[in-house]
């Protein structure tokens, strides 16, 4: 049994990648210490491995990035450890420089392209900051996977780096659900649902406005973000507040009670940076489970799957009224139980305990490597 640190800048609450791989590094029988942050006030965690987060100071920007790395590192440094575990570029600095100094094995998950992130376009310097600690780091890492075909192949190309490819996909067998599901939507309402935080570039300010066209549906907003305020406002200024629902937050456990009663999914993305064209949203596998189609944009990762699977529409327009005219025109002809369940046998295709023997061999890798 190998102790493994796994470290992310999040809270914890509501990643679920972090939780699939933590999860299968326990039921494989390694010791699992998950590291996270507390910004604010958090909901509580609850796992079968032992966690840790530090209540931060700094709440955001180059504060918190310095904050976080720093009383990272010394915690590392003086934990017990057989292998590191790092999530994403923003917790790299403090994993690497443990690594090195303690002798021990370092694994690196990239979640996205993290200097192609839509919250760094546009800002010169923070992007050459996070760009120049890739080019240092990278090239020197050994173990290591991303989420999809498309940024293996970009590190491949930029450093030579060979990443094993992990998709953020849920395991595929159905969750038992609560006895009464959450009423988010009238009786006689079809229930349009977006899941993921509330940020720049997920589509929500081309959809609220398409529900002037979309008189019978209801828009529930699972997730919570910095434009949360921005699209409560923007529903109230286009007249559609009474069809716009906003849950808040909801833990990944109870999130399957909602995806159960959609009609339809949107898994709609702005192309900010390749970052977004190149990710593959793990909703679209969680809508498939449910046998729920989606509307979702046609970029390559996202295509591969829709295409393969026949499990939505694909789009490329922002204008509201083409998306309603859209939406509606799923509605109509996905919708019957037939579609459905079609839509759920291509799920079986996809499993997450499939990607966690990669996750498995890629620690087994390093540890062989100490």
């Amino acid at each position: 049994m190998a102790r493994v640190v796994v470290s992310v800048t999040n809270d914890l609450v509501g990643d679920r990648r972090v939780a699939k791989v933590c999860g299968s590094l326990h039921d494989a029988g390694h010791d699992v210490l998950l590291l996270g942050c507390i910004k604010g006030r958090t909901g509580e965690i609850r796992t079968p491995y032992r966690v840790r987060r530090m209540k931060m100071l700094a709440r955001r920007g180059f504060l918190f990035y310095m904050e976080y790395n720093v009383r990272l590192f010394f915690i590392l440094l003086f934990t017990r450890k057989d292998v590191l575990l790092c999530n994403d570029t923003d917790a790299l600095v403090a994993n690497y420089a443990a690594s090195v100094v303690c002798r021990r094995p370092l694994v690196f998950d990239a979640h996205e392209l993290f200097p192609e992130v839509p919250e760094l376009v546009g800002r010169r310097f923070v992007k050459w900051f996070w760009t120049k600690i890739e080019d240092f780091i990278f090239p020197r890492l050994r173990h290591c996977y991303t989420v999809c075909q498309s940024i293996a192949d970009y590190y491949a190309k930029r450093y030579g780096t060979r990443m094993g490819v992990v998709r953020n996909i849920p395991v595929m067998t159905m969750p038992q659900l609560p006895a009464v599901l959450p009423s988010a939507v009238p009786v006689g309402k079809k229930m349009l649902l977006y899941q993921g935080a509330v940020n720049v570039g997920r589509g929500l300010e081309w959809v609220i406005p398409a529900m002037r066209w979309l008189d019978d549906c209801v828009l529930v907003i699972c997730g919570n973000g910095d434009l949360l305020d921005e699209m409560k406002a923007l529903a109230v200024r286009e007249g559609v507040a009474e069809r716009v629902v906003f849950t808040g937050r909801i833990p990944a456990g109870e999130l399957d009670a909602y995806t159960v009663q959609a009609d339809a999914g949107l898994v709609l993305l702005d192309n900010l940076g390749l970052s977004y064209y190149y990710s593959l949203p793990n909703r679209i596998f969680d809508f498939m489970k449910f046998g729920v189609p989606v509307l979702a944009t046609d970029f390559p990762e996202i295509r591969r799957v829709v295409d393969a699977c026949k499990s939505g529409l694909l789009i490329s327009t922002h204008d509201p009224q083409e998306v309603a005219r859209l939406i509606r025109e799923m509605l109509s002809e996905w919708g019957t139980p037939a579609v459905k369940e079609r839509i759920r046998a291509q799920a079986a295709r996809f499993d997450w305990r499939n990607e966690a023997k990669i996750v498995l061999a890629t620690v087994d890798a390093a540890l062989q490597h100490k």
